[in-house]
C-alpha cells in the first residue's frame, strides 16, 4: 500500500485531444523540474515511447486485459516510488472497452485503481450543450470517477462564461482550457520513423503546448486533485526464480524492433534473466554468451532492405533458432524469422532469417486485431497444453505459415482462429504478450534459457 498522486485524462471519443493535452501537461511538469510518471491505458506501444523518448518522462502501459488488476495496481505503485504525479492517458472513448462493454476501458482502469479522472471535452461548436456532454459522461455510471474537466478548442473569450455554466450545471470543477492549436497537433506519430529533425519539431510543439498549459490551466488545482487520490493497495509480486547464474537473453532493440512493454521486460529480469540489447540492423552477431532470444514487434517491413543485408546475423539467428536456442518472436519478430518479407511498399521480397520457410507480405488492410485469449494445443516454451495466455494482435502483414499451435478466441465473441508456433524452445506468431500478466510464461522462458546454457556446457 502506498500514496500515489494520480490522474487519468479521458475523453468522450478518440480524436478529442486527450493525447495532446496529456503531453502538454507532462511537458509542463517536466519543465517545472518535477518528475511526472506517464501511463497509457491499453496495449498501445507508441504513446509510451513518445512520452519517454520525446518528453523524457518515465512511461508504462496499464492494461487490465493483458496484465490483470493486480499487476496493473502493482505497476502504478512501483513505478511511481520516488517520482511525482502519475498521469494516465486513457484510450478511445472513456467507457469504450471490449466489444460494447466497458471491460478494460479507461473507465474500468480508473475504477480499478481508484483514480480521479479529468474529462477532456472538445467544446468547439458548442455552448450550453458542452455542459450536457460533461454531465452525461460524469453521470453515465454512478462510480464514473470523473472529478474535473479540461476544455479543448475553447476560445479565450468564451472560456469564463462556459466554465461558469458547466460548473453550475454539473458541480464539477473546470481546471482550464486549451485554444485550438492546429500547428501543435500530435495526432500522427510513428516512433520507428522519427528522424532527429522530426524530434526537434515535436519538442518545439511540446514546448509551446507546455507554455499554453502554464497560461490557461490550473496546474496547482490538478496536482491537488491528484494528491486527493486514496492510498493504493497492490498485491505482492508472484514468486521469482532464484538462480546462481543469470542466463543472458539477447533483446533485439533498434528502429526496426522497438515494441516492448517495460514492465514485461522487468518481469523477465525478476525471473533471473540478464537482458542484453543488440541491433538486428547493425550488429553482425548476437551478444556474446547469449542463451535466449527475444524478437519483439516493430517495423521490420520498413527496414527490410537493411535487415536483409546483415547476412552474418541472419545466418546466426537462423542457426540459433533451428538448433534450440529458446526464442520468443512476436509479430514483427515473427516476420523477421520468415524466409522472405515484402517491404512496406510491397515492391520487393527481401531475404530474412529463414527459420520459417514461408513468405510474409502486406495484405493491404488491418487483419485480425484486438485482444485474444490463446489456448495452447501442446506443451511448449511458454505454457502447457490447455493453458491460456492473454494476448493482443494488430498487424497488416500476413504469413504463409501463421502456425496452429494455439486457438485464439476473441473475448465476448464467438470469433476465433488458429495461430502461432509453440515448441519446447520456441514461441513465434503474430500475437504479443505482456509478461507482467503471465509471469509463469516469463519464468518458463528464462528457465529454458538457463537449461540451454547448461546443455551447451555439458
Amino acid at each position: 500500500m502506498g500514496k500515489v498522486p494520480r490522474l487519468l485524462l479521458c475523453a468522450p471519443a478518440s480524436g478529442g485531444g486527450k493525447t495532446t493535452i496529456t503531453c502538454a501537461l507532462l511537458q509542463a511538469l517536466v519543465d517545472r523540474g518535477a518528475a511526472p510518471v506517464a501511463f497509457k491505458c491499453g496495449p498501445d506501444y507508441i504513446d509510451p515511447m513518445f512520452h519517454s523518448e520525446v518528453i523524457g518522462a518515465k512511461s508504462r502501459n496499464l492494461d487490465l486485459f493483458l496484465m490483470g488488476a493486480g499487476a496493473v495496481r502493482r505497476s502504478l505503485l512501483e513505478n511511481t516510488r520516488g517520482g511525482g504525479v502519475a498521469l494516465i492517458e486513457g484510450a478511445m472513448g472513456y467507457y469504450d472497452g471490449i466489444a460494447l462493454s466497458s471491460q478494460a476501458s479507461a473507465y474500468d482502469l480508473a475504477r480499478t485503481t481508484d483514480t480521479p479522472a479529468v474529462l477532456v471535452a472538445d467544446v468547439r461548436g458548442r455552448a450550453l450543450s458542452a455542459a450536457a456532454l460533461v454531465r452525461g459522461m460524469a453521470e453515465f455510471r454512478p462510480d464514473s470517477q470523473i472529478r474535473g474537466v479540461l476544455l479543448n478548442r475553447c476560445s479565450p473569450m468564451l472560456y469564463p462564461r462556459l466554465r461558469d455554466a458547466i460548473q453550475a450545471e454539473t458541480g464539477l470543477v473546470v481546471y482550464g482550457y486549451f485554444p485550438d492549436l492546429p500547428e501543435c497537433s500530435l495526432e500522427s506519430r510513428h516512433l520507428g520513423l522519427v528522424t532527429a529533425a522530426e524530434v526537434t519539431d515535436l519538442r518545439d510543439k511540446l514546448r509551446r503546448l507546455a507554455e499554453q498549459a502554464e497560461r490557461s490551466v490550473d496546474l496547482e488545482g490538478l496536482l491537488a486533485l491528484a494528491a486527493s487520490a486514496p492510498e493504493l493497495e497492490a498485491p505482492a509480486p508472484p514468486p521469482s526464480a532464484r538462480r546462481e547464474q543469470r542466463p543472458i537473453l539477447a533483446l533485439a532493440r533498434d528502429e526496426a524492433f522497438c515494441f516492448y512493454y517495460a514492465d514485461g521486460l522487468e518481469e523477465l529480469r525478476r525471473q533471473g534473466a540478464e537482458l542484453v540489447e543488440f541491433s538486428p540492423l547493425r550488429d553482425p552477431a548476437l551478444p556474446e554468451g547469449a542463451q535466449g532470444l527475444y524478437l519483439g514487434g516493430g517495423y521490420p517491413e520498413v527496414y527490410a532492405r537493411e535487415l536483409s543485408r546483415n547476412t552474418s546475423l541472419l545466418r546466426e539467428i537462423q542457426g540459433a533458432v533451428l538448433h534450440g536456442m529458446p526464442t520468443v518472436a512476436e509479430c514483427g519478430g515473427f516476420l523477421y524469422l520468415h524466409r522472405l518479407l515484402s517491404d512496406a511498399d510491397g515492391q520487393y521480397d527481401w531475404h530474412m532469417a529463414g527459420a520459417f520457410s514461408g513468405r510474409a507480405w502486406n495484405q493491404g488492410k488491418l487483419g485480425r486485431f484486438g485482444y485474444i485469449t490463446m489456448a495452447a494445443r501442446n506443451d511448449g516454451l511458454l505454457c502447457g497444453a490447455g493453458e491460456a495466455l492473454p494476448a493482443h494482435e494488430f498487424h497488416y502483414w500476413e504469413s504463409e505459415a501463421p502456425g496452429t499451435a494455439f486457438r485464439a478466441q476473441k473475448p465476448l465473441s464467438d470469433r476465433g482462429w488458429d495461430c502461432g508456433w509453440h515448441t519446447p524452445t520456441l514461441y513465434a506468431g503474430f500475437p504479443h504478450f505482456h509478461f507482467s500478466g503471465c509471469p509463469d510464461a516469463a519464468r518458463r522462458f528464462v528457465a529454458a534459457c538457463a537449461r540451454y546454457e547448461r546443455g551447451k556446457e555439458g
